[in-house]
């Protein structure tokens, strides 16, 4: 990746909140779905988010994970760099925008 070391330490910041509320959300939503009536929760839409915040949390560790090989920031299908602007939306992407 050809992004400043700053950039680098902003998006692992990034991450690092991201991978934490999705552990919160998780710690949140589990027991819930253990629980008599599922703590409030329609049981469909309590089975989606806790299957969101799985996958959010998943795609945030290997983007973490890619950040220490340093393979971050670069598409996966064609080994382009994917632009700045693009990993500040989209953290844990792996794909610049044509090959998505």
């Amino acid at each position: 990746m050809t992004h400043t070391l700053d950039d680098r330490e902003t998006l692992r910041g990034l991450l690092e909140r991201q991978l934490a509320d999705y552990t919160d959300q998780l710690t949140e939503l589990t027991p819930a779905a253990r629980q008599p009536g599922h703590g409030g929760h329609d049981p469909d839409t309590l089975r989606r988010l806790i299957e969101a915040a799985r996958d959010g949390a998943a795609d945030t560790a290997q983007a973490l994970k890619r950040m220490s090989e340093g393979t971050y920031g670069v598409c996966e299908r064609c080994g382009h760099d994917i632009p700045a602007g693009r990993l500040e939306i989209r953290p844990a992407a792996r794909f610049c925008v044509p090959c998505q």
